[in-house]
């Protein structure tokens, strides 16, 4: 077969092993670039926002950022984390960024701006999640869901950096936008 008639990488065939409240699962028949053919198991993720919450302004000396301490069962214990949600259906990511940031911290941003966009596993996942970051805050009301069990911790942002470093931020979303916003954004 000449090169040209070679078929391209993906997906042949998939087959849905189970449906979940968030995930879904999936077992994909996958054409791989040397053209040989595997199944790979595929958890099937709606897509999430996340974003970074400064209480000052991030071009100053020492900027504040507006950190959660949320209780992961996954992670058996509490995780730093900036505030993050899935996707609605049909809802745009910045949309559900700002959602989340108003659900989990109160908070209204007078300013967003998208930073990236990353997946978060792509061995098993085809999870992507949003992330943005917002200035000009305005304290309001949460409304945390059921299952949300979090404290808001504000820190300045050299504090948060300390944490990344230290590995006391495990969360890879977190770790990635506070380096991402410090060193692209507010220049530190």
């Amino acid at each position: 077969m000449s090169e040209s008639e070679e078929k391209p990488p993906g997906r042949v065939s998939s087959r849905r092993a189970y449906s979940g409240k968030i995930i879904s699962l999936d077992v994909d028949t996958v054409r791989f670039p040397d053209g040989s053919v595997g199944e790979l198991e595929m958890i099937r993720h709606p897509g999430a926002s996340a974003i970074v919450p400064f209480l000052s302004d991030p071009a100053g000396q020492d900027p504040q950022v507006l950190l959660i301490r949320q209780y992961r069962y996954a992670a058996e214990g509490y995780l730093y984390e900036i505030p993050a949600g899935r996707l609605n259906p049909g809802e745009a990511p910045r949309d559900c960024a700002l959602r989340e940031l108003k659900e989990e911290t109160g908070c209204t941003a007078g300013q967003v701006e998208h930073l990236f966009t990353m997946y978060t596993t792509p061995g098993f996942t085809d999870e992507k999640i949003h992330l943005f970051m917002a200035t000009e805050l305005e304290a309001g009301e949460t409304k945390h869901e059921a299952d949300e069990f979090l404290e808001l911790q504000p820190m300045l942002l050299s504090r948060a950096l300390q944490m990344v470093e230290a590995g006391e931020i495990q969360d890879s979303k977190t770790a990635l936008g506070l380096l991402f916003a410090a060193g692209f954004r507010a220049g530190h």
